[in-house]
């Protein structure tokens, strides 16, 4: 079954479809009628995510917000950004086991308490280790 995992997770990375920007017809998961709504690709959010310093973490709403600002839209669609961010952060994982450097730093963009890191197969536990790791220099001033 892992080499099945990897190969699903590295496939939904590599499908080959461009973000687009939609005119939302009628209201949408908190987007109103009317708005320019950015649907991402795993690709886009992998480079945004590879965007954000050691040691610091993004929340979802504000990484949906940079990716819109970099796209020309007002909104990152929250369905579609959520998907990416994991396919993202499987494939990572999955990369990091199999001993790749670097690798996409997903643990900050995933919120350790968030219904998404419940469903990763890196856990909960393993975005607090890495977040730590990546914080005590700046905590020790190193």
């Amino acid at each position: 079954m892992g080499d099945r995992a990897a190969t699903d997770w590295e496939a939904r990375f590599q499908a080959s479809r461009e973000p687009q920007v939609k005119v939302l017809e009628k209201p949408f998961a908190g987007i109103p009628a009317g708005a320019r709504m950015l649907v991402v690709t795993p690709r886009i959010v992998d480079a945004a995510v590879c965007d954000i310093a050691p040691g610091a973490v993004v929340a979802a709403a504000t990484l949906r917000q940079r990716l819109a600002a970099r796209h020309g839209a007002e909104y990152a669609c929250p369905v579609t950004t959520g998907i990416a961010l994991r396919v993202v952060a499987e494939r990572s994982y999955l990369r990091l086991q199999a001993g790749a450097d670097p690798v996409t730093p997903f643990w900050r963009a995933v919120d350790p308490d968030s219904d998404l890191a419940g469903k990763l197969a890196c856990g909960r536990e393993f975005l607090r280790q890495m977040r730590s790791a990546e914080t005590a220099p700046l905590r020790t001033g190193r």
